[in-house]
């Protein structure tokens, strides 16, 4: 094979040629293709008013089961973690001391009645007496009085006794309510005094969101568009909501629940209103204490304008904008102010 060696000046004059030819062609070849712009004409229509907004969840009923006398724990009767029934025992504080107890309340009211027996006797006797001035008007009196202390007596004792009886009673520590018992802050053999354990319903949970200030005095502010007939207007809450659990991987929590209470002042600190929404949580999936995402439907707006998210852009400033014909077929860029998606509008 042989290789032949090309003058320079030739490679130079070919390659002019060749950029001569391309500055001929540049405007043909190059010249970008007109755009196509998309025009969309707006219309009012009915979108629903949706809120999402943090919180946490509480078990609907949460009860602190506490000994409501002192004692030694004998036993404890119920599994941590397992349901229990309203009224069920969850322990048993020895009774011993207030069997004793009540066994002198007893006695003492026993001695109370015997003593009222004899002052009213007494009493009766001398009411006898004191008409035929066998025995003074005075120690007449003083019979009376004695029995009125008596039957004082008599009282106090059955008060005593009743307070013995609730006391030896209290030695059932039980269940004020239904659910899943909590973990037990003594075990069997410790003496207390106070706050046995914990007990709280599990059936049903509550989310605690909180909405900002400002978007609660909107959202009891009337809208001013007629609203569409049969339907709630912006201004009226719906009372149900659905709400989305956020763990790792936030999933959608399957039951909606019912917005029940909604706070009537505002936390300075946060700036925010909590809100409360109640929840059917038969699986138990809820537990107390979890961060959710609470989706609350407020209403319907009638009259919304629903923009194409790709007809939205954002100047330097961060300010939404949008390419915008007017009458004269001219186009302009107008801010917006947008307040929340809607599918992919």
């Amino acid at each position: 094979m042989r290789f032949e060696r090309i003058p320079s000046r030739l490679i130079t004059a070919a390659t002019a040629a060749m950029l001569l030819a391309a500055c001929g062609d540049k405007h043909a070849a190059f010249m970008p293709p007109t755009p196509e712009v998309g025009v969309v004409t707006l219309q009012t229509t009915t979108v629903p008013v949706v809120s999402e907004l943090p919180g946490r969840t509480s078990a609907l009923l949460d009860a602190q089961v506490r000994a409501r006398v002192d004692g030694i724990v004998l036993r404890c009767e119920f599994t941590e973690g397992s349901l229990v029934k309203q009224g069920q025992r969850l322990y048993k504080i020895d009774p011993a001391p207030y069997i004793a107890k009540l066994e002198a309340a007893k006695a003492s009211l026993a001695q109370a009645n015997a003593s009222f027996v004899s002052a009213r006797a007494l009493a009766e006797r001398y009411k006898l007496l004191v008409a035929s001035n066998a025995v003074s008007k005075q120690d007449y009196d003083n019979a009376v009085a004695s029995e009125g202390v008596a039957a004082a007596q008599v009282a106090s004792a059955k008060a005593d006794v009743q307070t013995a009886q609730i006391n030896l009673g209290y030695t059932d520590v039980v269940a004020p309510v239904g659910g899943q018992a909590g973990i037990s802050q003594v075990t069997p053999g410790a003496y207390v005094q106070a706050g046995v354990g914990r007990h709280a319903d599990g059936d049903r949970a509550t989310a605690r969101p909180h909405v900002r200030q400002s978007h609660a005095i909107e959202s009891r502010r009337p809208q001013a568009a007629p609203p569409d007939p049969g339907r709630p207007a912006r201004g009226e809450r719906s009372r149900r909501c659905s709400r989305q659990a956020r763990p790792r991987r936030g999933r959608e929590y399957p039951e909606k629940g019912r917005l029940q209470f909604s706070d009537v002042t505002v936390d300075p600190s946060t700036g925010s209103v909590m809100l409360r929404a109640v929840f059917a949580n038969q699986d138990r999936v809820l537990l107390p204490g979890m961060f959710v995402r609470a989706r609350i439907e407020e209403g319907v707006n009638p009259a919304a304008l629903v923009v194409p998210v790709t007809g939205i852009s954002h100047d330097q400033k961060g300010t939404a904008v949008a390419m915008v014909i007017d009458k004269e077929s001219k186009v302009a860029v107008r801010p917006l102010v947008t307040s929340g998606m809607h599918g992919q509008n």
